[in-house]
């Protein structure tokens, strides 16, 4: 195999050197810079404490509506509402013909159905033809004070590039695309890329493992990969090539590897391999766009489920961008000319829609954060907010939780006044988070939006705003329903909860444009885990509660999905990973609270009798397991090793109850006589008590 190493446009503005002319005569590689420099502009805190009006002009038609009028009308009539919305906000190569045609008792979800468009021009071209040197991304690169801004001509022209060397490459409407890329503009003009010619991307986080990204490259029968030589975080630098070398080598699908360049650093090259920039050199920077029906494949990202196997979670063209879109603009209050600043990595849901699809569809400014919140110290966030002038800062709660740690003086010594809008995303922030998120951070002049949604809505369902002007917002609650979001509370034996002050598990009565529309390969499956649970809703597998005056609070999942530092992940794809241990017959996960990622795995194992190692090295060997097979992030934080598990006669294993050890809430483990045998609960908690002590003589 050969060495390659291209001095690219990737490569040049990862170099520290290098700066760009402000007179477009510095064009080496893809990208070069606009002469017209951007200004941020940023508000003084007076400014914080004036009302604006709160009721959106979302189409000429709803004009002048307020926000308690548009949300009756987009629930009690949808198609006057979202037909009157996307005709006037996407641009369409053919009108759609019919607003909707769902039935969503058989998972069944259509959108604008006969019309038309493609993604990549509603986020790029209209953009190009009205202000082309506007900045479209500002990459915060690593390592502090060396962002790069993109603008919109620029991103477009790459987009282009990168889309005629697929083409070239043999990649076709419809074939799949797996992205493993860092966050970077390149990542986002690959996402792009596939839109226009309508490929279907599969976006997978660069921190899974390499059997972890066979499997879903597997699943999806990816015809190519984009990704880097390497990937560079918290200042680090981390084997990207390597990783993805060794998941095609089980993958039959992929013809091409494209490999762009991070780093200076030299990576072997293979038959599949292509670098990625040169080829793009060759290309023109025009690529005429695929016209794609309302309900054609857009993107597959994969999601745990309470089974083992990652689900390729479908969306499609029209309707996901034109949720994205809105949602982006009306939740956090996004204005022309604000800076976007979500810092989700764009291989979650979160990047996908509120880094990438609904900020460039808006025209925004939207920041690519690769770095991490305590790089190269916790004031990191702050000094990129303050430089960069965001105006929207939009985080994870673990983060938040993490940060307030290390006190308020890394916040103050920063200007956060371009602060207009925070939001929190992931999982429910706890009060604490969301007070000193609201007060430090926010100076207690933002408003805080806490956002409930899921990688199978495709964009937000409940946060605080858009809301009437004025109107209240209750710490850590995600309390007000979006446009088009009925949402509902059920009863164990699927009977609606009304009334205020009630909780149940929560449901959504009809469909909106930004869901999802299946799982890739498996509707049935689809069908089982959304739809059938409650026959006639749709099902988002959390809990929540109604207060007294009508607003939502979500209180957590009701499958054995965990959430850690706000990513979904089944417990049985890591008891599927833990059991292939040869020594392991058995093993049970459940997730408890944690202080700074919201939840962790905590895993109970049971070993083959006689096993003469030592406990300490099985132990060892089960995290390198999980390591390799999923990633670092889903190993458990506690390995608890038992003789047998809790069981009922049929078999099953109850969680519940090793929920209720592991938490310390012995006292009250329920009914416990559908058990086999209950005298296993009593050697559990022995078990436990002696792995408690241990743990305390530790510290």
């Amino acid at each position: 195999m050969a060495a390659h190493k291209s001095k690219s446009w990737l490569y040049m503005l990862c170099r520290e050197a290098i700066s760009f002319r402000g007179d477009n005569r510095y064009h080496r590689g893809i990208f070069c810079t606009s002469e017209k420099v951007i200004k941020y502009q940023r508000r003084s805190r007076s400014d914080f404490g004036k009302k604006t009006s709160l009721a959106p002009n979302i189409s000429s038609s709803l004009a002048g509506r307020s926000y308690r009028e548009l949300y009756e009308l987009s629930v009690e009539d949808p198609d006057t509402f979202w037909g009157s919305v996307a005709n006037e906000r996407l641009l369409w190569s053919r009108p759609f013909d019919q607003v909707k045609n769902c039935d969503i008792t058989q998972g069944r979800i259509n959108w604008f159905l006969g019309g038309q468009l493609n993604v990549s021009v509603n986020c790029l071209d209209v953009h190009v033809a009205r202000h082309p040197d506007r900045v479209a991304l500002v990459w915060e690169r690593d390592k502090p004070r060396t962002e790069v801004k993109v603008t919109y001509k620029e991103l477009l022209e790459t987009t282009c590039r990168l889309a005629n060397t697929l083409k070239r490459h043999g990649v076709q409407r419809g074939d799949r695309v797996a992205i493993y890329m860092p966050v970077s503009p390149l990542a986002v003009a690959a996402m792009l890329a596939c839109a226009r010619i309508g490929a279907v991307h599969t976006v997978v986080f660069a921190g899974f493992s390499a059997e972890a990204l066979a499997g879903r490259i597997q699943d999806a029968r990816c015809k190519a990969v984009v990704t880097c030589n390497q990937g560079v975080r918290g200042g680090r630098v981390i084997d990207l090539k390597a990783t993805v070398d060794a998941a095609v080598k089980g993958c039959s699908s992929v013809q091409h590897v494209f490999v762009a360049q991070r780093t200076d650093n030299r990576v072997p090259m293979g038959e599949l391999d292509v670098p990625l920039e040169e080829e793009m050199a060759k290309e023109s920077v025009e690529c005429p766009p695929e016209a794609m029906d309302s309900e054609d494949m857009l993107f597959m990202l994969y999601t745990s489920g309470s089974t083992g196997k990652p689900k390729g979670i479908v969306h499609t063209q029209a309707g996901y961008l034109l949720y994205a879109a809105l949602t982006h603009q009306y939740v956090f209050g996004y204005q022309p000319g604000d800076v976007f600043g979500c810092v989700a990595d764009i291989g979650w849901v979160t990047g996908h829609s509120y880094v990438v699809y609904g900020p460039l569809c808006n025209g925004a400014t939207t920041v690519l954060f690769e770095s991490t919140p305590v790089y190269p110290d916790p004031g990191r966030y702050w000094e990129t907010v303050e430089r960069l002038g965001i105006n929207q800062f939009y985080g994870a709660p673990t983060a938040i939780r993490l940060l307030l740690k290390y006190g308020e003086s890394w916040v103050k010594k920063y200007d956060r006044s371009s602060l207009k809008t925070l939001g929190s995303v992931g999982e429910p922030i706890n009060h604490e988070a969301w007070e000193w998120f609201y007060n430090v951070v926010g100076d207690g002049k933002c408003p805080l939006v806490d956002t409930w949604w899921q990688t199978e809505t495709g964009g937000v369902c409940i946060a605080p705003r858009p809301a009437e002007d004025g109107a209240e917002i209750i710490p850590a609650m995600a309390m007000r329903p979006f446009f088009g979001i009925q949402p509902v509370l059920m009863e164990e034996k699927g009977m609606v909860i009304t009334g205020n002050d009630v909780s149940g598990a929560l449901c959504i009565s009809q469909p909106w444009p930004g869901m999802a529309r299946t799982i890739y390969g498996d509707h049935q499956r689809f069908v089982d885990a959304y739809f059938k649970p409650y026959p006639g809703y749709y099902f988002t597998g959390d809990g929540a509660y109604r207060s007294k005056e009508g607003y939502y609070q979500i209180t957590g999942r009701m499958d054995d999905v965990i959430n850690i530092s706000g990513h979904r992940l089944g417990t049985a794809e890591i008891e599927d990973a833990l059991d292939e241990h040869s020594e392991v017959p058995e093993t049970a996960v459940i997730g408890i609270p944690h202080d700074i990622k919201g939840e962790v795995p905590f895993a109970f194992v049971v070993l083959k009798e006689g096993v003469s190692l030592d406990h300490a090295v099985v132990i060892e060997e089960l995290k390198r397991l999980v390591a390799t097979k999923i990633a670092k992030y889903a190993i458990p934080d506690h390995f608890l090793v038992v003789k047998r598990l809790p069981k009922t006669r049929s078999g099953k294993i109850m969680r519940r109850i090793l929920r209720k050890v592991a938490m310390d809430q012995t006292d009250d483990l329920g009914d416990v006589s559908t058990l086999d045998d209950p005298s296993v609960v009593t050697e559990i908690i022995q078990v436990y008590n002696q792995f408690k002590s241990q743990q305390a003589q530790k510290k």
